[in-house]
């Protein structure tokens, strides 16, 4: 929070409403991981560096996950007004209910997210609509980015209007900056931008996890 105005200016948007079909049954957005809910790791690793949290997801899913940040950093919640359409659909509405001008979108499947690529990113993202890091100059990372709220919000609402589905659409539409692989290495490995998708990542993200935290 700004010392002098006493104003939110960073938000962070963190995307759980996808039915973690190649998961299993469970909802990956609140399983114990490490002893610790996923989604507790993406939110308690950006806390530091946003000033406002929104969770977006399913209506069905706002007890667990509430139950899951318990004890944590507040958030607030912003529910798919329909639900299932996709990821696009969930910045749009999770940065609608952002308090700030730029926020930080995340998906709660990141939980190697690290806070020093975060504060670069809305670095970057002054005088621009966005700020997105891209790997191998081709792959754009369009769920650990930052974004001026309201355009990238209206880009989103366009694109599910012409039926796009891919979520890098929106951002074209955008003045956005590009943070290229070597940018990102200056702040963060580039397991940041790993994400559980599958048991066997889960495992694999516990046994780093419980390396790390020994």
């Amino acid at each position: 929070m700004s010392l002098e105005t006493g104003q939110a200016e960073r938000s962070g948007v963190i995307l759980a409403g996808g039915h973690s079909t190649r998961f299993g049954e469970e909802d990956k957005a609140v399983v114990e991981l490490a002893g610790t809910p996923m989604i507790r790791r993406v939110v308690d690793r950006i806390d530091p560096v946003v000033d406002d949290l929104v969770v977006n997801c399913r209506e069905e899913q706002v007890p667990a996950i509430r139950d899951a940040l318990e004890g944590g950093p507040d958030a607030s919640f912003a529910v798919d007004p329909i639900p299932d359409r996709g990821p696009m659909a969930g910045i749009m509405t999770g940065l609608r209910e952002a308090a700030t001008d730029y926020a930080l979108v995340v998906a709660c499947d990141m939980p190697f997210v690290d806070p020093a690529l975060v504060e670069h990113l809305f670095d970057r993202s002054a005088g621009r609509e966005a700020a997105v890091p891209r790997l191998d100059d081709q792959w754009f990372q369009t769920t650990q980015a930052v974004y001026r709220a309201e355009p990238m919000a209206e880009a989103c609402e366009r694109a599910l209007e012409r039926d796009e589905r891919r979520i890098v659409e929106p951002l074209f539409e955008l003045d956005y900056a590009v943070v290229d692989e070597g940018d990102v290495r200056e702040y963060a490995d580039l397991e940041t931008f790993e994400n559980v998708n599958t048991r066997e990542e889960f495992e694999a993200a516990v046994e780093r996890l419980e390396v790390e935290e020994s």
